[in-house]
């Protein structure tokens, strides 16, 4: 099985919404942070892919259709490439939104996980993803709000001007199902479009938000 649908959006751009969503319409499983946090196994592939080392994104992704969130979304040069009939998903928020979003989860998950009591390969899992995006992304900084948002517009400036416009949607899950659905070439489904992944939702799968 082959990915079918890559997201390259920046988690905390409405990833879990977009996963629930390719469910629905038929292009799942969908990969997305919390299928690591469920299957200890996967963390492996990113520890080699944060290490420099070289990976098969077929079995890295063996089983899937889709893919949302990070760690996928940092490397989707390389899925696009290694999937070149996939169709890339790049979800977006209004910065101010996003940023609120991500302060409150993922940098501060990312600042206090030495306190957090952690499964061993979520520790793996957080070491790899600082590498890759902490560090490589972020430049080792999540508290500064006007360096996290350049990099937010970079990486969308990356995707756009990386992939040609017929295999590319900007889509603000917002919008709902009309250009998911439009672009992916697949009817809309008769019921609300999903939205998932709220702060507390973020902090539950991780066993509770620090106080």
């Amino acid at each position: 099985m082959a990915l079918q649908v890559i997201g390259s959006g920046f988690g905390r751009t409405g990833t879990k919404s977009l996963k629930a969503a390719l469910e629905r319409l038929g292009f799942g499983p969908c990969h997305h942070m919390h299928e690591i946090i469920a299957d200890p196994g996967q963390v492996a592939h990113w520890r080699t892919v944060a290490t420099g080392g070289t990976v098969d994104w077929s079995i890295v992704f063996a089983g899937y259709r889709a893919q949302v969130d990070w760690p996928g979304a940092h490397v989707w040069r390389e899925t696009a490439r290694a999937f070149p009939h996939a169709r890339i998903v790049h979800t977006l928020r209004p910065e101010d939104v996003w940023w609120a979003s991500f302060e409150r989860t993922i940098a501060t998950l990312m600042q206090r996980r030495a306190d957090l009591d952690l499964p061993p390969h979520m520790r793996d899992m957080l070491e790899a993803w600082d590498i890759m995006v902490g560090q490589g992304i972020f430049g080792g900084n999540l508290s500064d709000r006007d360096a996290a948002i350049k990099a937010y517009h970079a990486h969308t400036k990356a995707v756009r001007q990386s992939l040609p416009p017929e295999r590319l949607l900007l889509f603000d899950v917002a919008e709902g199902w009309a250009p998911l659905c439009d672009f992916l070439g697949v009817d809309a489904p008769d019921e609300p479009f999903p939205h998932h992944n709220l702060r507390a939702d973020f902090w539950e799968a991780l066993g509770g938000e620090p106080g």
